[in-house]
């Protein structure tokens, strides 16, 4: 939907796709992130619910990170109010600054849609309902085409009516997502509001926290990596290699990314549950299949390593500046289909602040200083950065791969299930 609201910004104006983009990319983008990080706190929670089989529990929880993610989302209403000056500070143009801090104002709807989004996806996708929430993403797509013509293409509502669809179609998702679950859609899981959701609100808020922090922090890694190279010397051609390398990383991490999901789940469900061993069964057979798929991948990115900017560009020069930079995005790639199932792993026990310091040693304390020494000192441009910073990506892995390995798998199930019969006394 984002897509489709650039593409629709474009055809208005070349300043009016740059406000829009800027906004989508850093004010929405980190709300977006911080809040998607959060909700992964319901994977915990309500995965381990739903294994033990205290399904009323699940809908309480869900109403418990509604009342945390708004408040979060209160908090984060500034961001929008002052876009301007943000932007300003950051060295944008002024006339850039003030259309985006225009525009983002009118964001605010879409911004608190996803207190309420985040959590709803999550409770359904903990009781294997994905297509539930695929297919509701589908019929939001198709309204968001619609009134995105209406509005902008027919009515020429311009930067407003741009604002207007996208809050409309995310809004749109949540009445439908919500309306499934309070129509019978979930008899077991869902019971209606209940007063239960105020209570232990300090234990939920500090796993949500942990939650929305282990996400931030491997979010903002690599946009760090383009924003160093970017003050390289003679940065454009650099900066446009990057951006591509960047683009195929994050097509091909939605896989990754699926895993993550699913095996935070079912470890949550196994744990839950009381089978340690079923739960480190799901964690090895995901991390394998995940590494299978990755091989393949890396294999893909060597094998047509001067071919894939043909996608992006047709300019000799950048063309050659990917090509030398294949090598770093295949093995970015190889990483990145190991360390998302390996913290979802993590997910699923409940220890999300532990991922959290494992990325802050790995991504800010010894990658990104590695990618500025070869980077500058070691004058190796953006390759030294990105290598640097793999290595940081590369500890990271084989950290949370020696504490997954080190995982004493039957003390999480006894801690997930005290856990479920705390929930249980506390209503």
């Amino acid at each position: 939907m984002n897509i489709i609201t650039q593409a629709f910004a474009g055809h208005i104006g070349d300043l009016e796709l740059a406000a829009v983009s800027i906004i989508n990319t850093v004010v929405v983008g980190f709300s977006f992130g911080l809040m998607l990080g959060m909700a992964s706190a319901l994977e915990t929670l309500c995965g381990q619910a739903f294994g033990a089989k205290r399904h009323h529990m699940m809908g309480v929880y869900m109403q418990r990170s509604w009342i945390v993610m708004l408040g979060c989302a209160v908090l984060l209403l500034p961001m929008y109010f002052f876009a301007e000056e943000a932007l300003l500070l950051t060295g944008q143009s002024p006339e850039l600054s003030a259309m985006a801090g225009e525009v983002s104002i009118w964001f605010i709807p879409l911004h608190f849609s996803l207190a309420l989004l985040f959590p709803l996806q999550r409770f359904l996708q903990c009781q294997m309902k994905n297509l539930v929430n695929a297919a509701v993403s589908g019929v939001a797509l198709c309204i968001h085409l619609l009134v995105s013509w209406l509005f902008i293409a027919r009515f020429q509502y311009g930067l407003v009516g741009i604002a207007l669809t996208l809050n409309f179609s995310w809004w749109a998702t949540v009445a439908m997502l919500f309306a499934y679950v309070a129509c019978g859609g979930c008899p077991d899981t869902w019971h209606g509001f209940s007063l239960e959701a105020l209570a232990d609100i300090w234990d939920f808020l500090k796993l949500s926290i942990a939650s929305g922090v282990m996400l931030c922090l491997e979010n903002w890694y690599y946009k760090i990596l383009v924003v160093l190279t970017g003050n390289l010397k003679d940065a454009a051609i650099a900066v446009d290699a990057l951006s591509i390398c960047m683009s195929i990383n994050a097509w091909e991490m939605m896989i990754p990314l699926a895993f993550f999901a699913g095996t935070g789940v079912r470890v949550a469900n196994e744990l839950g549950a009381g089978n340690g061993n079923g739960a480190r069964f799901a964690a090895m057979v995901s991390t394998l299949t995940s590494l299978v798929i990755g091989l393949l991948f890396w294999a893909l990115v060597m094998l047509f390593h001067d071919k894939l900017a043909l996608i992006f560009t047709s300019s000799a020069a950048v063309l050659d500046a990917v090509n030398k930079l294949t090598a770093l995005l295949a093995f970015t790639v190889l990483l990145n289909s190991i360390q998302p199932v390996l913290s979802a792993v993590a997910v699923g026990c409940g220890r999300q602040s532990m991922v959290a310091y494992v990325n802050i040693g790995s991504y800010y304390i010894i990658g990104i200083p590695m990618g500025i020494l070869f980077g500058w000192l070691f004058n190796l441009g953006v390759m030294g950065i990105w290598a640097g910073m793999i290595g940081g990506t590369a500890v990271q892995t084989l950290s949370l791969a020696i504490i997954t390995i080190r995982c004493d798998w039957e003390k999480e199930a006894l801690i997930a299930t005290t856990r479920m019969d705390k929930s249980s006394e506390v209503r």
